[in-house]
């Protein structure tokens, strides 16, 4: 009897039909995931090919994920062409970066822990340093540094878990602190708040204009030059340092448990209060340093700040309605020249102030003494701001010879902080 051949070695047409069923399986589940991971937001895009080291330390990957990062960071560079503000929201550890008022990337943030916690305010970027590490604690990087405050308050490179972390510091993912970093400038404005503020437009009759320079008798207008006075804008062109120059400052000096925040660190100067410059009276016209005007306007010291180019320019007093009602913090920036060449186009984000707190009284000895009822007095909004306050007709002047897109006016109750110093813009901390 024939006896019946057995196939030919090798698996089965079940194995080779679950085989089969696999592979296709697996495309598709590859297919499922690259197409969600371009369905992500821009940041959460660049957490894509990142691995973590066993300490904790991200690093990003080497593989091909990165080209599929780099028209999404181009994206954002071609649309970071206006006026740029920075905003941190401490609720959300977020920070979003605005470009005349409109979003134009996200990312996650981890900023000062309770016993060290973030001051709120406003700020601007005072220095950047690219490969900025501190001098103790075995040179811990900050990379993509980005100096808000002298003190020791800047934004950097670092390790960012989904909750507040540093000492004081604002971490980055490395992706988002990298690319930041390329897009802003010196004299970016940084607001850091409590819960999110976002940019509005606004348009009032109390904001700044520009004033009209006569023409020349060949009917051509006459060169502005942005080192003088009522000189055009120009934007802040202060050295940056780069990558061969390193910055060792006091910042790092003060020791601190954790190396990556040190520079959190170091003790704040006292107020100069020589730096405020002369007052309107006294001062003559000079030459001043490139860069938009800043203005800052404080309920607690009466008087309106000028700065241009990190130094002060003048001060003159100023004069409030309801003088004991709270203002708010709002910072106005003016984003765009309107058509007519005289008015700005101007957009706000507002902070509003604590409530005025009824007086306590002390009980007496044996005696119950109730508190009395007093309605909580809300600070203004932004138009209510501006509308408050009373500027000499000679500041108005002068200040729209100054004035140019990019600059920014802050009213707030608070007064000018001793963070406001050489090399500064306006620091006004509301925390």
């Amino acid at each position: 009897m024939q006896k019946s051949q057995r196939p030919n070695a090798g698996p089965s047409a079940y194995f080779r039909n679950r085989q089969n069923l696999l592979a296709v399986t697996a495309s598709a589940a590859l297919l499922a995931g690259i197409a969600s991971a371009n369905a992500l937001p821009l940041t959460q895009q660049y957490e894509v090919g990142r691995s973590a080291k066993p300490n904790g330390a991200v690093l990003a990957s080497r593989d091909k994920s990165s080209s599929k990062v780099k028209p999404a960071a181009e994206d954002v560079a071609a649309r970071a062409k206006g006026i740029l503000s920075v905003v941190i929201a401490i609720d959300r550890q977020q920070v979003t970066l605005y470009s005349d008022g409109h979003p134009i990337a996200r990312s996650r943030v981890s900023t000062g822990v309770p016993g060290h916690p973030t001051p709120t305010g406003v700020f601007s970027i005072i220095q950047k340093d690219r490969w900025h590490r501190s001098n103790i604690y075995y040179n811990a990087p900050m990379y993509f540094m980005q100096r808000v405050t002298w003190s020791g308050v800047a934004m950097h490179q670092g390790v960012v878990p989904n909750s507040p972390a540093s000492h004081g510091c604002i971490r980055l993912p490395e992706s988002f602190a990298r690319q930041m970093w390329g897009i802003t400038k010196l004299g970016v404005r940084v607001i850091i708040a409590r819960s999110e503020v976002t940019p509005v437009p606004i348009a009032n009759d109390s904001l700044f204009t520009i004033k009209p320079v006569p023409a020349e008798p060949n009917g051509e207008p006459p060169a502005r030059s942005p080192e003088t006075v009522g000189g055009a804008a120009g934007t802040l062109e202060f050295a940056q340092l780069n990558a061969a120059k390193r910055s060792w400052t006091v910042m790092d000096s003060k020791p601190a448990t954790s190396g990556i925040d040190a520079m959190a660190y170091a003790v704040p100067a006292p107020r100069d209060t020589t730096n405020t410059g002369p007052d309107l009276s006294m001062a003559e016209p000079r030459p001043l340093k490139p860069g938009p005007i800043s203005v800052f306007v404080s309920r607690k010291e009466g008087k309106l700040f000028v700065r241009k180019g990190f130094e002060p320019v003048f001060y003159v007093p100023v004069t409030f309605s309801e003088p004991d009602r709270p203002l708010g913090t709002h910072v106005f920036t003016a984003v765009a020249l309107n058509d007519d060449n005289t008015t700005l186009r101007w957009n706000v984000m507002s902070m509003p102030g604590a409530q005025a707190a009824a007086p306590a009284k002390k009980s007496g000895k044996g005696k119950h003494v109730e508190q009395p009822t007093v309605p909580p007095r809300l600070a203004s909004n932004a138009a209510e701001a501006l509308e408050r306050v009373t500027i000499p007709p000679e500041a108005l002047a002068r200040i729209s010879e100054l004035m140019s897109p990019g600059a920014s006016l802050i009213i707030s109750d608070q007064g000018l902080g001793s963070e406001t110093g050489k090399g500064t813009d306006f620091i006004v901390l509301t925390r």
